[in-house]
């Protein structure tokens, strides 16, 4: 059973940190793209981060970029999303993604970041 476990949201002050994690289970982790999208409501959902499966290779979104990183380790089969000078822009429903190819993609539950004073 394919399982995808988000953590590490929460409120947090402008220009604040957080690390979200995500733990998977249930398929081969190092043979899946790893994507970080995130959802406002009432908007469409965006993605916000991608790596690779062997996590050579990684892209953001141009609103993220320099402020947040996407990283793996294949050995415990998780991904997490370092998440640097926090705006209240960022606030939202994270969410993890594997993408396998369009007949395997999973998705966790989310995970709520709320950037406020």
């Amino acid at each position: 059973q394919v399982q995808l476990v988000e953590s590490g949201g929460g409120l947090v002050q402008p220009g604040g940190s957080l690390r979200l994690s995500c733990a998977a289970s249930g398929f081969t982790f190092s043979n899946y793209y790893m994507n970080w999208y995130r959802q406002v409501q009432g908007k469409e959902r965006e993605l916000v981060a991608s790596i690779s499966g062997g996590g050579g290779s990684t892209n953001y979104a141009g609103s993220v970029k320099g402020r947040f990183t996407i990283s793996r380790d294949n050995d415990k089969n998780s991904v997490y999303l370092q998440m640097n000078s926090l705006k209240p822009d960022d606030a939202a429903v994270y969410y993890c993604n594997a993408d396998g190819g369009p007949q395997f993609q999973y998705w966790g539950q989310g995970t709520t970041v709320t950037v406020s004073a």
